[in-house]
């Protein structure tokens, strides 16, 4: 809105920052009953992906100030929720600006489920706030996160590396074929069962005797991204023993 108002006013038309907010905001208001409605359908997905990231808001950043003084210990951290929720063939996608965590956020949707249906696939990365703390889904874990940490610490620990780097692209490369042939949650799951299973227990039975026969430093850089993978583990392989799951995010 600060850009808008700068690019306006070279132009010779006042409209400030305040009085934008005024606008969407009285817009808003007209769109709220199809925000709700939308939530309330989301709610019955058979699969969430959702994430955070940091914002500001500056009536919240006020209230933290306040607390600070105070010496309060409520949670100060800012977040916009994203939540994709896929259902009938289509995308939904939920934004929810506040204090709330993701799964804090994904709890609220899944309020509104209804009784009877399948724990929906909760796609996410590993991080503790896309924990649930009421409803329950089948947890994944995208893949990306734990091969990005082997790519950061590839220099020093090239062969390593590569050999993890190597077999993830064979199921990388694998899972891109389930897409191009436009197969169903099922083929797609015995497909990798076929094709996956075999190099994905081969990278499980090489991390745990990195780390077992302390062939790794269980403290080193490679020795943090093997159990980053193995803590995870459970939910990086949903993909091979559940129809739907996926290997990574969107």
């Amino acid at each position: 809105l600060t850009r808008i108002q700068s690019l306006q006013l070279a132009f010779g038309v006042p409209l400030p920052a305040g009085t934008q907010w005024d606008l969407l905001w009285e817009a808003a208001q007209l769109m709220m009953p199809v925000f709700i409605g939308l939530k309330e359908v989301a709610a019955q997905a058979w699969l969430f992906y959702h994430d955070d990231t940091h914002i500001k808001v500056l009536s919240l950043l006020q209230e933290n100030a306040t607390q600070a003084a105070e010496g309060s210990k409520e949670r100060t951290g800012i977040f916009t929720t994203g939540i994709l929720a896929e259902v009938d063939g289509h995308r939904i996608a939920l934004f929810f600006t506040g204090r709330k965590h993701a799964g804090e956020n994904l709890d609220t949707v899944l309020e509104q489920r209804q009784e009877g249906l399948p724990a929906p696939i909760q796609m996410s990365d590993g991080l503790p706030a896309n924990k649930l703390k009421t409803a329950q889904t089948r947890q994944a874990n995208c893949c990306t996160h734990s091969r990005r940490k082997y790519v950061e610490v590839m220099e020093a620990f090239p062969e390593e590396c590569r050999f993890v780097l190597e077999i993830l692209k064979e199921v990388y490369k694998n899972d891109a074929q389930t897409k191009e042939l436009k197969l169903s949650p099922g083929e797609r799951l015995e497909f990798h069962q076929i094709h996956s299973q075999k190099p994905m227990d081969a990278l499980e039975k090489w991390a745990r005797e990195q780390i077992e026969q302390k062939k790794v430093e269980a403290n080193s850089e490679l020795g943090k991204a093997i159990s980053y993978m193995r803590k995870r583990w459970d939910k990086l392989t949903l993909f091979l023993r559940e129809p739907g799951a996926l290997w990574t995010a969107v």
